[in-house]
């Protein structure tokens, strides 16, 4: 007769307790304060990629938007991991996959040049607000600032993750002015209207070809 008891399963916990001094663990070894430069640098980099998972909720799965923030977001782990080792070991980093890459930094600089290409973008302050997937765009991307701040506060020599965090934000910045669509409410009280007639790499063809595509945002919420 089979059993009719539950099977057991391994019990996960999420709270470990060795944190209770104050204290958080390091990769690949080592504690340092909680309140720490380092702790405070993912802290900010785990909050711009919560706010990223916000701007990807609004996004049609699969989209060229829900593509690229799903990217940007493995990246920030990617960072965080780095961030979260000892100088001391930082020659147990893997490439690409916990430690910051050139490579990395050249792709954000790729996508930058490939959306303003798109279309012209505002040469002046923008207002932030015209839609949910912008807002969060430019929350995500004051954060980036801040962490990248707390990385010039104290840099380690050799790491790219000062400048992935620059182009981050930079990025972020021409991410929200396109999904903002057509028009941009700008500072000075007036807005702005882009054109999307721009030749650039993404396949427009100059003024004569057909327009850019919008970022594809779901219809739900």
């Amino acid at each position: 007769m089979p059993s009719l008891s539950c099977p057991e399963r391994a019990v996960v916990r999420i709270y470990t307790k060795t944190g209770d001094d104050g204290t958080t663990g390091l990769l690949y070894g080592g504690r340092v304060a909680k309140d720490s430069t380092v702790m405070q640098v993912n802290g900010a980099v785990d909050e711009a990629q919560a706010t990223l998972g916000l701007a990807r909720a609004e996004a049609v799965p699969e989209s060229e938007l829900d593509t690229l923030l799903v990217q940007l977001e493995r990246d920030l782990y990617v960072l965080m991991a780095e961030v979260a080792t000892d100088v001391s070991k930082r020659a147990k980093l893997t490439p690409g996959t916990t430690l910051v890459t050139e490579e990395m930094v050249a792709a954000l600089e790729t996508r930058i040049d490939d959306l303003i290409e798109r279309f012209e973008m505002p040469a002046e302050f923008v207002v932030p607000g015209a839609n949910r997937v912008s807002a969060a765009l430019d929350v995500s991307r004051t954060v980036v600032r801040r962490a990248e701040r707390l990385v010039v506060s104290d840099p380690v020599e050799g790491s790219w993750v000062g400048r992935y965090l620059n182009r981050l934000s930079d990025l972020l910045w021409a991410m929200a002015r396109w999904t903002e669509g057509d028009e941009h409410v700008l500072a000075r009280g007036d807005r702005g209207r882009r054109s999307s007639a721009q030749a650039g790499p993404a396949g427009s063809e100059g003024p004569a070809g057909p327009e850019v595509p919008e970022p594809e945002l779901s219809e739900e919420g």
